[in-house]
């Protein structure tokens, strides 16, 4: 469940009229801008942005990225592009880093659903010019390619059905490659994980989880420096259970010295109208801290009010 209770039927004039308020003149209202954007759901944003280029002829996008800082100013301009966009963004910014931020990938790819992922695929394309495909083959070598293209270039099928049997033969193909033979990066494994449907290969976990004991992704931290083991394990966790995945992502952030601002924006910006509650549930279950409580504790000034209002606070 989403985080915020949005309004039924803001003005998207107003709103426009108000932030073009807060951002001239004299310094930047962010606590009016914050009280607007982070409490408007994607569709409400999307008319206040046509609103603001109707009445100023001018992208609110671009105004806001002029008229706001760092960390405060990111996290704004990824919750107000329309979801598919900003997951697009948030992929081609993955791909361009030196190494590549497979998590993004990964996530993206193995979290949404098909349907979805393809809508950001066609926005990935209109921005960039390029496929997501094209990108990561030429961002990425070898295992890695294999198995972040085969992510990305598949349309899994969408079912909940799952087949008794292929987990059952599948299981033993994956403990197979994994424990007898070493070969983590075997055909076999990266097909399973990125052509089955989702509820096929958490079928197939499972079945291997029962039979061996631990859950499969113990048995490929073999290389904890291989990029691709890292990898495989995050498309593992995402299939298998993307709110349990969420969470750690966020508990690490915080505890990272120094706090990990992106990965802890791009989960709460691109959860908050889907599952973040379930996620906080899960990291207060986890920490026995509200998750409110520590992100306030190790963030500050407009980022920490902006990200604590997504979270569903009053601030």
């Amino acid at each position: 469940m989403a985080t915020i209770v949005f309004p039924e039927n803001p003005s998207p004039v107003a709103d426009a009229e108000a932030i073009r308020k807060a951002t001239k003149g004299f310094g930047t209202d962010e606590k009016a801008i914050i009280a607007i954007l982070g409490r408007r759901n994607f569709v409400q944003r999307k008319l206040i942005r046509h609103a603001y280029q109707d009445l100023y002829q001018e992208d609110l996008v671009k105004v806001l990225e002029s008229e706001l800082h760092g960390d405060f100013e990111r996290a704004v301009y990824r919750w107000i592009l329309d979801p598919e966009d900003r997951d697009a963004v948030l992929l081609n910014v993955a791909v361009k880093k030196k190494p590549v931020d497979h998590r993004v990938v990964v996530e993206l790819s193995c979290v949404t659903s098909p349907e979805e992922f393809l809508g950001i695929k066609r926005a990935y394309q209109a921005r960039f010019k390029h496929s997501l495909e094209e990108d990561v083959a030429e961002h990425t070598v070898g295992d890695l390619r294999q198995l972040l293209v085969g992510l990305v270039s598949v349309y899994r099928y969408h079912t909940e059905e799952k087949n008794a049997k292929l987990a059952d033969k599948e299981a033993d193909v994956l403990h197979n490659a994994i424990i007898k033979d070493k070969a983590f990066n075997h055909e076999e494994v990266v097909r399973i994980v990125t052509t089955r449907s989702k509820a096929q290969v958490v079928a197939t976990l499972n079945r291997y989880k029962d039979e061996q004991g631990i859950s499969i992704t113990k048995h490929l931290r073999e290389d904890l420096s291989s990029e691709f083991l890292s990898a495989l394990r995050t498309a593992i966790k995402c299939i298998d259970d993307p709110k349990k995945y969420f969470e750690k992502t966020i508990r690490h952030a915080l505890k990272r010295a120094g706090t990990d601002e992106d990965a802890l924006t791009r989960v709460v910006v691109t959860r908050a109208e889907k599952d973040l509650r379930e996620i906080k549930d899960l990291y207060y279950k986890r920490n026995s801290v509200a998750l409110e409580q520590a992100v306030a504790k190790e963030t500050s000034g407009d980022y920490k009010a902006f990200l604590l209002t997504l979270l569903g606070g009053q601030h």
